[in-house]
């Protein structure tokens, strides 16, 4: 009975130690090469791989392939972009199959691993922006983080300062209500 409890007890725990992440995506490539270093010198790290993440600015099918045009954010222990006003730069992600863009929407947290092919020019409005160009190997698009909670959700304000040491009990002897005779 007893090894049956502990069985029981081992797989609950790790169970929830378990992550639908991908290792590739958790884990960092060798070398974290940035994308601004690719974009300045981008014949050396050719074929380098990399694991970079951010926010989708737009979705493009052709015919063989789905291009993501990212904007690159720092990534957290997980693999997960950080949701801060910093970028990087921008990157494009070559995926080899078909992404829906009504899935794969502007805003999105995406985290891809790959390796570098090189860099493509274009335009953001007037200007010539040089992207990296990842050929993807894995794509791994997050959840929606949920949305703050509003003020009225905290009824009143808790001061840190207060100190009351009759705290769950309350106050012995000032509570008339609770010597009613009866």
């Amino acid at each position: 009975m007893r090894t049956y409890i502990v069985s029981f007890v081992a797989a609950v725990v790790l169970g929830g130690c378990a992550s639908t992440v991908p290792e590739a995506i958790r884990t960092a490539a060798p070398g974290n090469v940035q994308i601004e270093q690719v974009r300045e010198q981008p014949q050396q790290y050719r074929e380098s791989v990399v694991r970079w993440g951010g926010n989708i600015v737009s979705t493009r099918n052709e015919r063989d392939h789905t291009v993501l045009e990212i904007i690159g954010r720092d990534l957290d222990d997980e693999g997960r972009p950080r949701k801060e006003d910093r970028s990087l730069g921008r990157f494009l992600a070559k995926v080899q199959s078909f992404l829906d863009p009504a899935i794969y929407k502007a805003e999105r947290e995406v985290t891809v691993r790959g390796s570098i092919e090189g860099t493509v020019e274009q335009a953001i409005g007037e200007f010539r922006y040089t992207y990296p160009l990842v050929r993807v190997d894995v794509v791994y698009l997050w959840q929606p983080r949920p949305p703050p909670l509003p003020p009225s959700y905290y009824p009143y304000y808790y001061d840190p300062f207060f100190y009351d040491p009759w705290y769950p009990w309350g106050m012995p002897y000032h509570r008339p209500w609770h010597y009613i005779p009866r």
